[in-house]
């Protein structure tokens, strides 16, 4: 991509019951770049918000439905997940979105390294039926998750973003910021985290980013829940700066309750950087 791209999550509040035709030119009156199409309770959209997607010239992503397991110990889940991730990803390849995220799965107790082989051996079937249905124009993007019940580190999303030419991490920061319990929150930690990216990722993973942001509440034991940018203790002017001194590329995507007006404030000290 040829720049940073600022994105809400799901239609601006201001859209009311007025849909994707009305949620587009709010963004577009308050340059803003795109949208996250939320698919987390499901993945339905009707044909012609799909058109109208479509024709959009705005930066697009999709996040898939919160209920995928694809550490089940039950073998109906993992199918189902499977086929989430799968039709979300369709979907994205009709309406020009470059990217999808999910949170993989659940760790349930079982030893890490069994939890990546699964999740790795589910993905192996996530890649081979976008190969089948001839979908090249998607990253498929595992998140880094909140809690410490959850599979999902940035560790473990870099080593299975090696096994497949697709997959690339969604870095949700502010996750990363409340799964440890506050650390990942200054200037060094931020760019430490684009580093290691680049250097083992490469080039593509830093032109082609997608992050999530907002301002979070957490405990000992990870993530609450997503407060605005002013609420919450997360220091979003210096990873936008790492942003900016890395020379990343993509798609950030705001998840503050807010929504629009917190995606203004990124994209706005983001420029007068």
């Amino acid at each position: 991509m040829d720049k940073l791209n600022f994105l809400t999550a799901g239609m601006p509040l201001q859209t009311g019951n007025k849909g994707y035709k009305r949620a587009l030119e709010i963004l577009n009156d308050m340059d803003l770049d795109g949208l996250e199409l939320e698919f987390v309770r499901g993945v339905r959209i009707k044909e012609e918000n799909k058109e109208i997607v479509k024709n959009s010239s705005l930066v697009k992503t999709i996040h898939a439905p919160f209920y995928i397991n694809l550490n089940s110990k039950e073998e109906e889940k993992i199918e189902a997940s499977i086929q989430r991730i799968v039709e979300t990803a369709k979907i994205a390849s009709e309406i020009g979105a470059f990217s999808i995220t999910y949170h993989a799965g659940f760790y349930l107790g079982m030893d890490k390294t069994i939890v990546f082989k699964n999740i790795k051996k589910q993905t192996e079937k996530i890649v081979e039926a976008l190969s089948k249905e001839k979908i090249s124009n998607v990253w498929i993007r595992p998140e880094t998750t909140g809690k410490a019940t959850q599979w999902g580190d940035l560790e473990e999303i870099i080593n299975l973003s090696k096994e497949f030419d697709c997959v690339l991490p969604c870095v949700d920061f502010s996750h990363l910021h409340a799964r440890y319990n506050g650390i990942s929150n200054t200037y060094d930690e931020f760019a430490q985290i684009f580093e290691k990216m680049g250097n083992e990722l490469g080039n593509d993973c830093l032109n082609h980013f997608h992050a999530h942001i907002a301002g979070i509440a957490y405990s000992e034991k990870g993530e609450k829940n997503h407060l605005n940018l002013e609420e919450s203790d997360f220091n979003y002017k210096d990873l936008l700066k790492a942003f900016k001194d890395f020379n990343v590329k993509g798609a950030i995507v705001c998840e503050s309750p807010n929504i629009e007006t917190d995606c203004k404030v990124l994209k706005d000290y983001y420029l007068s950087l």
